[in-house]
């Protein structure tokens, strides 16, 4: 109950300040390329229900969504795209579903059904049975995935193999070590993360 009400005053004043900012990334993003100015994606929830995180659109509306990973210097990625995802600024929509509940501050980053299925029944389990966040240690860790994938032969291959099940040991450890006092941890090391 704790975690609720600190996400839904939190998410709620965030929303509340960061309107103007919201407000224009919104133009900038509609004067940059055609195109709507959220992407929306299906993601797995809280024991695997499954919801539409939102996002600025930060790539060619005409993008294969059947192309799930963003690599390197991907051609898809749109100007105003590139200083979004440099700063996280893309992920900013997500403070309503927070509000809305489908997901918290803190917690396991939700997944596309295709890569959830990758997770041993287990593990899948335990991950699901909170609901997930816009941030935690694993995308502290990974805040640079795009140019690791964009280094690899075959990036989705090489997601699958190697940085999924290490985002899926720092999900797991969150979930068993989760407390108030970690998940403002985990809030500031982002935001240094990302002032770095």
């Amino acid at each position: 109950m704790l975690k609720r009400v600190f996400d839904l005053c939190a998410a709620t004043i965030g929303v509340l300040l960061l309107s103007p900012l919201l407000a224009a990334i919104g133009l900038w993003i509609r004067l940059d390329s055609p195109g709507p100015v959220l992407f929306r994606q299906v993601r797995v929830g809280r024991h695997g229900v499954p919801f539409a995180i939102l996002k600025f659109r930060t790539m060619s509306a005409r993008t294969d969504p059947r192309r799930l990973l963003t690599v390197g210097r991907d051609a898809r990625i749109t100007r105003a795209g590139r200083i979004l995802r440099k700063y996280k600024l893309d992920e900013l929509p997500q403070l309503f579903n927070v509000i809305h509940g489908t997901m918290s501050l803190v917690g396991p980053r939700p997944e596309v059904p295709r890569y959830v299925a990758c997770y041993p029944a287990r593990e899948r389990a335990l991950v699901l049975s909170v609901k997930p966040g816009i941030t935690d240690w694993a995308s502290i860790l990974f805040k640079d995935e795009n140019a690791i994938l964009g280094a690899a032969l075959d990036p989705e291959q090489a997601y699958i193999d190697t940085i999924l099940p290490t985002k899926l040991e720092y999900y797991v450890r969150y979930v068993r070590e989760r407390t108030f006092w970690v998940d403002l941890k985990i809030i500031l090391r982002t935001l240094c993360a990302i002032a770095r």
